[in-house]
């Protein structure tokens, strides 16, 4: 199996970057808080490292791909991680899983990699159903991103920082079930550091999907809330994000990053976010996470465009994920220039 690092598919300037830096600098500085927690000192370019996942492959349809059927006796696809050697793989191999083998391989490449380079394996998941995805529905496209997405609800639905419908819920928890099976039987490494969306339908995801593992020790689910991590922002009330306070009384066990304001500071009701400003906030928050946190297999969970968002900056091919979906993605970032944003 040939293993391809995909070359980001946007690339993103220095001088793009230090303008959104100031950009949120500016705003930071303007509502009396830090720089959002999200502004980093180092920048990297990132890479998508292919030939792993079956969510890697071209002839993988996102739309019947199923990462989580479990036949008789095992998880048919595991989470899409490939059946294959690795160069790690020595006497005994044959006794590991498929997951323990990749991990250790990862590790190999991670403490063999020169300074500045390292990798991470994220564990993207999207949102479950939220009222807003109903909304849409019900009215259609069109009319939704014209009219409806631009009020708090039509007297039935609410979707302003839209919660989890039932079914919503109920993917989480499907999810939270896979992995414990997942976890238990193919030793898939759970998650060392857990970061989601504010935005209230990321977070109840989350903690249904993560909470009450069976997981190590050293892998407690500490959720930290990214502001960056947030979905395509602007015009539509579903992605303007509840006050701070709010977030605190409802998920009090979720660690809120430094310089998080207490109202959303970045939603504007007449400007929608484009992909180029939207990644350029993407590759903000990549840089932020790596630079400040060692771990390698982490979890986001946010929403179809911050995923896609990702895919584009890493230059992995668009694989867009129906709610409550996740997928692996192996990414490789090389740190290319330092000092202060």
């Amino acid at each position: 199996m040939k293993i391809e690092i995909r070359k980001p598919a946007v690339k993103v300037s220095a001088a793009i970057l230090g303008t959104i830096s100031l950009w949120y600098l500016f705003k930071s500085t303007k509502h009396g808080t830090s720089d959002m927690g999200s502004i980093s000192k180092s920048t990297f370019t990132f890479e998508a490292v292919e030939g792993f996942f079956m969510q890697d492959e071209p002839n993988t349809e996102a739309k019947t791909f199923d990462y989580s059927i479990i036949t008789a006796r095992k998880t048919k696809h595991n989470f899409g991680l490939i059946d294959r050697r690795y160069e790690t793989d020595g006497s005994g191999h044959e006794q590991l899983t498929q997951w323990q083998r990749f991990e250790k391989y990862v590790g190999h490449i991670v403490e063999s990699s020169p300074a500045g380079t390292t990798y991470k394996v994220i564990y993207l998941g999207r949102h479950g159903e939220g009222y807003h995805n109903v909304g849409e529905a019900k009215y259609g496209t069109k009319a939704w991103d014209d009219y409806w997405s631009k009020l708090d609800g039509d007297g039935e639905l609410i979707w302003d920082d839209a919660h989890l419908t039932d079914r919503g819920k109920q993917q989480a928890l499907d999810n939270s079930a896979f992995f414990n099976r997942q976890f238990a039987e193919a030793k898939m490494p759970a998650p060392e550091r857990y970061y989601s969306s504010p935005l209230f339908r990321c977070l109840q995801t989350a903690y249904a999907t993560w909470s009450g593992l069976e997981v190590p020790a050293d892998r407690p689910l500490r959720l930290i809330v990214k502001e960056l991590l947030r979905e395509v922002m602007g015009e539509h009330t579903c992605d303007r994000r509840s006050s701070r306070a709010v977030i605190h009384d409802a998920f009090p066990g979720a660690e809120i990053e430094p310089g998080f304001s207490e109202k959303d500071e970045l939603w504007q009701a007449d400007h929608r976010e484009t992909h180029a400003e939207h990644d350029i906030r993407t590759q903000q928050l990549l840089d932020d996470v790596v630079s400040q946190d060692q771990h390698t297999f982490i979890s986001f969970t946010s929403h179809s465009g911050a995923i896609a968002s990702l895919l584009r900056v890493v230059g992995h091919q668009q694989y867009p994920l129906a709610t409550g979906a996740m997928m692996p993605v192996l990414i490789k970032a090389t740190k290319t220039t330092s000092g202060q944003s």
